[in-house]
């Protein structure tokens, strides 16, 4: 009975107490890389309402700290969602009830928010057009800035790269239905939580490519089976023709050959969607080498001054279609969308022009260059369209009908063409879209892009198209002691209030 009694003595001295500030958040002394904070502390087990209170500064003393509040909230649950005004401060908080449990009334926490690294606020911003009505409470991944905006452009969140590859550029920065985040760092796939922690981190072994390492790029999804899909390459080898000689002579790579003869040969890069599970195993994958390499090879062609083929198809999204079993792969520089059959892995159909030896390359094209593509909630294939075969041009989105299939069937049912705000004119000869940009439908139909290239303009349109948010990232330049646009490559966007918080408190997004 003693010792029973003496394990129930240390149980309460130590395990309660613990259990308690682990329910208290954000930790004491924690540094968080956001100033969109999730509260949290224990429920009283008296009814009534309770208040946070937050002041600037670091405070020990309760009379120095209710001298500097900042900010009084009030909740009638332990659990609050609250904005603290600046990065790179020190925070003191507490909680206050009217009937708290003793020892909890007038605690004093404490965090700091870090610097906004690596970006310097007062040289890179999101600059807003147009003010949100409908989306006013929305939230925006920028890949450049490695950051989430609110609609006012001001920033909440940021990428804490400590612990990944250093200068390599983050892509596809995008909320997951887990209410995690993943990205692209360099070759590299991440999927990490709101405080930065890695959750998740693509094997990266070679196992499709055959060459070592999967050479992810472009895009990572985390699928609602929790799945992880995401685009890579394998080598192939390209045997260099002659001046006059028409053939593309596309072989599967062989380090034998290679290293035998290197100057017959080009390494070059084959497209390839990859899906894993949660512990990394591949448990599906397609190669685009499948395609082109074989009967299709003819069905592109290069605009370079020697008018030879392409030897990059340039992979560079994709959307997997779970309820219609389907995986939708873009291919820039064939200006071809590929129709796949899943898990089979069967092309199923090819939309985009298709050239014909012989024949002039054309201008008039449905798309081109295109940098992204999904499958809308009306059955509608929808694109980013670059437009990149005409100089001069401006990128638009496109709605097509495929339900005839192929190329003659295709039919542009919609579309929108972007804008620039230089009052100029001269925007499309300033600026050009050759490669990045994407878009999302949003539950209402309307559509988030991101332009992409120099001229990264991000906005919402609706589909009568009235632009119903927009924004542009512009850098400082201290030669012409103006801001000017500032590149950029994908954005992504959080519309619910439910996600953002499924996103804070780290929980699965609630369909």
């Amino acid at each position: 009975m003693y010792k029973i009694l003496n394990r129930l003595f240390l149980f309460f001295i130590f395990f309660i107490p613990h259990l308690l500030l682990s329910q208290i958040l954000p930790k004491e002394g924690g540094k968080l890389n956001y100033r969109l904070i999730g509260f949290s502390f224990p429920a009283d087990k008296q009814p009534g309402n309770y208040k946070i209170e937050i002041a600037e500064g670091s405070y020990t003393a309760k009379e120095s700290f209710e001298r500097h509040i900042i900010k009084t909230v009030a909740c009638t649950t332990n659990k609050k969602i609250i904005e603290v005004p600046s990065f790179g401060k020190e925070y003191t908080w507490r909680v206050v009830h009217n009937s708290s449990s003793p020892g909890m009334n007038n605690s004093l926490h404490h965090f700091s928010t870090l610097i906004f690294s690596p970006l310097d606020t007062n040289s890179v911003r999101l600059k807003v057009l147009k003010e949100a009505e409908k989306f006013k409470d929305a939230y925006v991944f920028f890949d450049d800035n490695s950051a989430l905006y609110d609609m006012a452009g001001s920033p909440v969140w940021f990428l804490d790269t400590k612990g990944l590859a250093p200068m390599q550029m983050v892509r596809d920065l995008k909320l997951s239905p887990a209410g995690t985040i993943t990205f692209l760092q360099g070759d590299k796939a991440y999927e990490i939580n709101y405080s930065g922690e890695i959750l998740w981190k693509g094997p990266d072994n070679g196992i499709v490519s055959g060459d070592g390492t999967e050479h992810y790029h472009h895009q990572l999804d985390r699928l609602k089976n929790g799945h992880y899909m995401v685009l890579g390459n394998e080598p192939a080898l390209c045997m260099l023709s002659g001046s006059t000689d028409t053939g593309m002579h596309i072989l599967y790579y062989s380090k034998a050959k290679w290293e035998s003869d290197s100057t017959a040969y080009k390494k070059i890069s084959m497209g390839t969607v990859i899906e894993y599970d949660q512990k990394g195993k591949v448990v599906w994958y397609w190669k685009s080498s499948k395609y082109f390499i074989g009967p299709y090879i003819d069905d592109y062609k290069s605009l370079d001054r020697d008018n030879q083929y392409y030897i990059d198809t340039h992979e560079n999204s994709f959307f997997f279609d779970a309820a219609g079993k389907v995986v939708y792969v873009s291919f820039r520089n064939a200006d071809r969308i590929i129709k796949v059959k899943y898990p089979e892995g069967n092309v199923l159909d090819a939309y985009g022009e298709k050239y014909k030896p012989g024949e002039p390359f054309e201008n008039n094209r449905l798309f081109c260059g295109q940098h992204s593509c999904l499958h809308s909630q009306d059955g509608s294939l929808l694109l980013y369209n670059n437009n990149s075969c005409q100089p001069g041009s401006i990128p638009s989105i496109i709605a097509i009908d495929e339900s005839i299939g192929g190329k003659e069937g295709l039919k542009k049912i919609w579309e929108y063409r972007c804008t620039t705000e230089d009052s100029s004119g001269s925007a499309q000869m300033k600026y050009s879209w050759p490669n990045g940009g994407n878009i999302m439908e949003l539950p209402d139909s309307s559509i988030f892009a991101c332009m992409g290239g120099i001229y990264s303009k991000l906005f919402i349109v609706s589909k009568d198209k009235k632009v119903l948010w927009s924004a542009l990232p512009v850098k400082w330049s201290e030669t012409e002691k103006k801001w000017l646009p500032n590149s950029g490559y994908r954005a992504s966007i959080i519309t619910s209030h439910k996600a953002l918080e499924s996103l804070i408190w780290g929980k699965r997004i609630k369909e």
